[in-house]
């Protein structure tokens, strides 16, 4: 028996766009909620359905372009809904 402490485990989330593992903590969450809404959660504790994207410019862009929010969460997604999560992650960047 070792007495080597235990390695904490560190959470690994696949980014939708570039498909890169990453750390959670390094992730953005994007939540389609009960209700059937869909934004960006900057706590990451909302509940629902979360899909987990890059915190690069190159993968926001992407994430619209390819509308890739409807394959994750199996429904016809709004464009407003991506220009929204477009607007939100770059305003807060700015600030």
């Amino acid at each position: 028996m070792s007495n080597t402490p235990k390695q904490k485990k560190i959470p690994l989330r696949m980014c939708v766009a570039c498909k890169e593992l990453k750390q959670k903590k390094q992730m953005l969450r994007i939540v389609k909620n009960g209700e059937g809404n869909i934004f960006v959660d900057f706590s990451s504790k909302a509940s629902g359905r979360g899909a987990y994207i890059c915190d690069n410019p190159e993968c926001i862009i992407k994430l619209k372009q390819k509308k890739l929010l409807n394959k994750v969460f199996s429904c016809a997604v709004d464009e407003d809904v991506y220009s929204r999560i477009e607007e939100e992650y770059f305003g807060k960047k700015q600030n």
